[in-house]
Parts: C-alpha cells; sequence; structure tokens
C-alpha cells in the first residue's frame, strides 16, 4: 500500500512538473478565450480588440485586456508592433480591480511598447520600449525596431527574479519586492500605488492606451 501511495504521489508530482513547463498559447491568432475586457463586467466580452489576419489589434480605445488567470513564475514571450506615435504595454502582476475607475498599471510594472523616436513627447529613457515603464530603462536603446516593424518580447519571472528581453537581448533585469526595488519604487510615479505592496501573483494585460497596436505568437510557460 505505501509503495502504491508513493507511486501515486511520484506520478502527481511529475505531472504538475509537466504542466508548470509546458508553454501555453495565450494567443493562437484565432481564439481569446484567455482574455477579458478589465472595463466589462461579464468576464468574457473582449470589446475594442479585434483579429485580423492572424493578429490582435485594438485602436486602444476600448481599453485593456486581462488574462483570466494569474501567474507568479512564468516566462512569456510575444511578438508586438505599435503605430507611429503610438504607445502601450505588457503589464504583469495585474490584481482584480478594485474599483471600476482603477486601470491594470497601477497594480504592476510594464513592459513598454511605445514609438521611442516619434511619440509626440520625447519619452525619458525610462519610458521606452522593453523597460520598466517609470522604474528602470532599458539597457540597450538600440535593440527596439522602428513603430510599424515587428519586435519580439519576452518577460521572465521566477522567485521575483525579473528579466525584460527585446528582440534576443535581456534589456532589464530587477528583483522584485527587493530593498532596491522598494527604494526604486519610491522614487516612481506608483508610491502611493498598489503597484509599491509586493504581491506573488497576478494576472497579465496588454494595454490599450488610445493608439492602434498589434500582437501575435504569445504564449507563456509557467515555470
Amino acid at each position: 500500500m505505501r509503495i502504491l501511495v508513493l507511486i501515486m504521489a511520484v506520478l502527481v508530482a511529475n505531472t504538475s512538473f509537466a504542466q508548470k513547463n509546458k508553454w501555453v498559447k495565450l494567443f493562437d491568432g484565432k481564439s481569446l478565450e484567455h482574455w477579458y475586457s478589465w472595463n466589462v463586467n461579464d468576464g468574457n466580452s473582449t470589446a475594442g480588440w479585434s483579429v485580423v489576419n492572424g493578429e490582435l489589434t485594438t485602436d486602444g480605445k476600448g481599453g485593456d485586456l486581462v488574462t483570466k488567470k494569474e501567474y507568479e513564475n512564468f516566462e512569456l514571450e510575444f511578438e508586438f508592433k505599435v503605430s507611429p506615435k503610438g504607445n502601450s504595454g505588457v503589464i504583469y502582476k495585474v490584481q482584480d480591480k478594485q474599483k471600476e475607475k482603477e486601470q491594470p498599471y497601477i497594480y504592476g510594472p510594464e513592459y513598454q511598447i511605445i514609438d521611442d523616436v516619434n511619440y509626440p513627447s520625447t519619452p525619458k529613457d525610462v519610458h521606452k520600449t522593453g523597460g520598466n515603464y517609470d522604474v528602470y530603462a532599458p539597457s540597450d536603446l538600440s535593440a527596439v525596431k522602428p513603430a510599424g516593424e515587428w519586435n519580439k518580447g519576452k518577460i521572465k519571472i521566477l522567485n521575483n527574479k525579473v528579466e525584460h528581453w527585446l528582440n534576443g537581448k535581456k534589456v532589464i533585469e530587477y528583483e522584485y519586492a527587493s530593498p532596491k526595488w522598494v527604494e526604486d519604487i519610491a522614487k516612481s510615479k506608483f508610491k502611493s500605488w498598489p503597484y509599491a505592496t509586493p504581491h506573488a501573483k497576478g494576472k497579465i494585460s496588454l494595454q490599450g492606451h488610445g493608439d492602434t497596436v498589434w500582437f501575435k505568437n504569445i504564449r507563456i510557460k509557467e515555470l
């Protein structure tokens, strides 16, 4: 009996490991089953976002998309392009909204997406593509491709170690919830927001900032 229990425990552990280390498509070019609109209460609407030629796109006026599931340790890969003078982002560690007017970006870090060159107000380095918006600037400002061209992004979080990758280059590395992070957040616009209170899990959001943006090949692997 003990041997059987041990075998079952090993099988369950192996199954859990396999599920955690398996790529899951959050957007397969057709379905938005993993997403819902932040400002729509039914949990199923994806208002303002559409699939065109296998690409997920929005004019930014319909608000943000948010995953139905929360994630803690993961590797997220995605491709994106933004319209000239455009602005968007991928936000992680997003908590369920508590008040109607709150937005995902007040809860968690943002992988910035923007037209670095032609945005109407020239972005500071901490506001440029691939950076952790308003906290950490990307280490290589030349890694981004121009507005209208596809870029490859990656976010990796493992035991609070966070990495941002842009077109194959690691451009951000920091330790979430560390004393240094707390100090850096205190210097940012987020110092008095829910963002500044560390939390292990959260949802992932695609930002509708009022500009046209495209995403494709979005997939995630829990670690």
